[in-house]
């Protein structure tokens, strides 16, 4: 028998399947990585803000990974590393992609489509770092947020997290919309910002929810979980003014295992007011947000827009979205934190290979316009229901290899 030579394994997030489907794969741009810190000014501090007390404001921080499409120079090669904390926050990683790191943006494409990437509760902004290199090697700029009170070394009571999560998004847009037309920053004319899809993954899907326009109910706002001073009025359906604050500034939306449907954040009359398309990722076993009364009732109520339902058949909550479990925590003597990356039916590799293939369908349809995507996305003869789609048939996938996913369309105006 080999001796097991332990702290061998090398993490990477750029792993192909020889099966993966064909909009998988890295695209023709090499990629930019850089660290931003954002300022959104006077927030509401839900942290110290007492109930029946005047609201405690501060300057909130977040910060971001921004991929881009770089200009390598002479001396660059694709290729490097994160260093980054983990699910068990004792424990660190260090990830290996394609990103280089503070490379030139690559300015001779015009500018590009943002996308924004929202993790869960916990979570960080290099969680889906898979899928912000690939949208980045294929025109994209990609901004995954550090949530403040949400992160793995950071996490506080979920209060924070309701309050702040639909608003991080939408102070992400508008800072990176401003970078984008400032001459002294290296976002200078590299980002339309006009034209903006945001990922949320979990609590992110929460959040996105919100800036599609599901404003919250009633049960919301009165959860025990709650901000003080009916803080989530804010976001609510019957607040007037909720409408008036959303971007529209996005242009597509999707959505991972959003969270919140199962506990009445929203009923269903609140969910028809999204009209932005929008791609939904689930597990039909998913215990954390839900599968029939969680996500696929958000799908199946939506209906003043057009949505897609990607399923993975017998997954859970981490459908798609983490990268594969580090083998730090493997190698860790107890394996704390290890579920949070795993499931216990499907390979990481693959699930982080189909959720690229179809992001980039779906961005490229509905920022790009690239009606080519719509093949990807369309699989049945009418386009409205491809849930029975037999393996093989399904444009970009090897024969066989859409075995346990499931992929179904409504248009506007469907239940």
């Amino acid at each position: 028998m080999q001796p097991v030579i332990k702290n061998s394994q090398v993490n990477r997030i750029d792993v192909i399947r020889p099966d993966a489907p064909n909009l998988a794969g890295y695209g023709d741009y090499h990629v930019g990585v850089r660290t931003l810190t954002l300022i959104d000014e006077n927030r509401v501090d839900v942290l110290n803000t007492q109930q029946g007390q005047p609201n405690t404001l501060y300057d909130r921080s977040l910060t971001v990974e921004v991929w881009y499409p770089a200009a390598l120079g002479r001396e660059e090669s694709p290729g490097g590393e994160y260093r980054t904390i983990t699910r068990n926050p004792e424990i660190s990683t260090t990830l290996i992609g394609q990103g280089v790191r503070d490379a030139a943006p690559n300015l001779t494409i015009g500018r590009c489509p943002l996308v924004v990437i929202s993790h869960g509760y916990p979570g960080n902004r290099l969680l889906m770092s898979h899928l912000g290199e690939n949208l980045a090697s294929k025109g994209f700029v990609a901004v995954s947020i550090d949530h403040r009170d949400s992160t793995y070394d950071d996490q506080q009571a979920v209060s924070s997290t309701l309050y702040n999560r639909s608003l991080d998004q939408r102070a992400v847009i508008q800072r990176i919309d401003e970078l984008s037309e400032d001459e002294s920053s290296v976002l200078y004319g590299l980002v339309d910002a006009s034209n903006t899809g945001v990922v949320g993954y979990s609590m992110g899907g929460f959040g996105l929810i919100n800036n599609l326009g599901g404003g919250f109910s009633d049960v919301a706002l009165s959860s025990p979980m709650a901000p003080p001073n009916e803080l989530l009025a804010e976001h609510a359906a019957r607040n007037p003014l909720y409408a008036e604050h959303l971007d529209p500034r996005i242009k597509a939306g999707f959505a991972i295992a959003p969270w919140g449907m199962e506990s009445g954040v929203w009923l269903a009359e609140d969910l028809a007011g999204i009209t932005t398309p929008t791609f939904y990722v689930a597990g039909d076993n998913d215990t954390i947000s839900g599968y029939e009364r969680g996500v696929r009732a958000i799908y199946d109520n939506a209906v003043n827009s057009d949505r897609y339902l990607l399923t993975y058949q017998n997954a859970g909550h981490n459908a798609g979205a983490p990268y594969p479990v580090p083998w730090e925590i493997l190698d860790s003597p107890t394996g704390e934190g290890a579920d949070h990356y795993m499931d216990p039916v499907w390979d990481n590799v693959r699930m982080n290979n189909v959720l690229n293939h179809f992001a980039t369908a779906f961005f490229g349809l509905y920022l790009n316009a690239d009606s080519s995507m719509s093949k990807y996305l369309d699989l049945s003869q009418e386009g409205v229901n491809a849930t029975n789609a037999p393996p093989g048939d399904w444009p970009g996938f090897p024969q066989g290899s859409t075995v346990g996913l499931t992929l179904e369309k409504l248009l506007r105006g469907s239940a």
